[in-house]
């Protein structure tokens, strides 16, 4: 098992919820490795997020990988590229607007000629990940709003505050 993450609202719950947890899966016959384990820290990257107390941010390290990449030159080229910068979306704005023009080079008979506006949307999708923004968790105590798009082919909403 990879991946999971043991938390609480303070230094002995987490402890508590920890001791729980260590126990479970002795009692079930996980293993854990100690070598890759991180104990009491204040973020860290969880399936590919940096998270943190109150934020969730993109992995640096992925997106400087991602914003690395030369302009696909096939099909299976763009496949990878909206597959690995999709992983994020929730971080960009727009994202099906912005990657409709790679997404069309995906359907079935159509000629791929990665055009200029391609081009432009790609280096856009790199450049909204490298500035992605952080995502706070909610305030129960102020309002929320609701913000709705559509167009069409793509639909979208965000609660925001």
């Amino acid at each position: 098992m990879d991946d999971f993450s043991v938390f609480g609202n303070s230094f002995e719950t987490c402890l508590s919820h920890l001791d729980k947890m260590l126990k479970r899966c002795e009692d079930t016959n996980l293993c854990v490795n100690c070598e890759k384990s991180h104990f009491m820290v204040k973020e860290g990257i969880v399936l590919g997020h940096k998270i943190s107390r109150n934020e969730i941010e993109v992995d640096k390290v992925k997106v400087d990988v991602i914003a690395k990449l030369p302009h696909p030159t096939t099909v299976k080229g763009v496949w990878s590229f909206l597959d690995h910068a999709s992983f994020y979306r929730r971080f960009i704005q727009d994202f099906s607007k912005i990657a409709r023009p790679m997404t069309r080079l995906l359907e079935k008979d159509t000629a791929f000629i990665f055009t200029k506006e391609c081009i432009e949307d790609f280096q856009s999708l790199k450049k909204k990940l490298s500035e992605a923004p952080i995502l706070v968790t909610l305030d129960w105590d102020l309002p929320f709003e609701l913000i709705c798009d559509a167009c069409d082919f793509a639909k979208a909403a965000v609660l925001g505050q």
